[in-house]
């Protein structure tokens, strides 16, 4: 005779990386290591497409033309996403997974500079961009193909995990207006405000936070 056992769906919440899980963007960390005139163009960039002004796929690649990141600075930069948490988020991604929730990492950064964060807050999953490096830890290009190297990446991810992972609720947490475009395919979009308040992420969330720590009292 066999028992059949069904297994629940996942309740899945899904977290922007970049002034969110962390202070700091990343991409313009990458570009401070070399040198003040590269922060200012690439930082610049990241401004205008985090606040919805030019497409993601107009800077993306430009950039990371312009910084040629090594992968000594990958690992600076990784160790500056954790010396950056945000304060209250390891203690709730904890409780929101001891109360059934699945975290992940949905980002338009990059997976190698991002995994030791991930590892601190005990996410096992990061969606982001890789990087290319040769023997000698230069850069040598990036995954291009990626859907988050674009607009309208990160609603295309989350379908496909949608997919993969048969979730019965999914819900984003971000600050971007990337992250916003989302909306229509979760089931609540949290926009976030510790570090920067974007005024259509405000005006059009579902709720708006100002601390990771207000999360569990909405998904209750």
């Amino acid at each position: 005779m066999y028992c059949l056992f069904s297994v629940a769906p996942p309740r899945i919440i899904i977290f922007d990386c970049d002034s969110t899980l962390s202070a700091i963007e990343g991409i313009d960390e990458l570009a401070r290591l070399r040198g003040p005139e590269i922060y200012a163009q690439v930082e610049a960039q990241t401004t205008a497409a985090m606040e919805g002004k030019i497409a993601v796929e107009a800077v993306f690649g430009r950039r990371l033309a312009i910084i040629r990141p090594r992968r000594a600075d990958v690992a600076r930069v990784g160790q500056l996403y954790i010396e950056q948490v945000e304060p209250t988020a390891r203690v709730t991604i904890a409780a929101l997974q001891q109360a059934g929730w699945t975290p992940l990492i949905l980002s338009g950064g990059f997976r190698p500079v991002i995994a030791p964060l991930a590892a601190y807050l005990g996410i096992d999953r990061v969606e982001a961009v890789e990087l290319y490096f040769d023997p000698e830890g230069n850069y040598t290009g990036y995954e291009e193909n990626f859907p988050t190297t674009r607009s309208g990446g990160k609603p295309a991810c989350i379908t496909a995990l949608k997919a993969e992972l048969r979730p019965s609720r999914i819900v984003m947490v971000g600050d971007g207006v990337s992250d916003l475009e989302t909306t229509p395919v979760v089931d609540r979009f949290i926009g976030f405000g510790r570090y920067t308040i974007r005024s259509r992420v405000q005006a059009e969330a579902h709720s708006f936070i100002h601390s990771m720590a207000e999360l569990p009292a909405l998904l209750a």
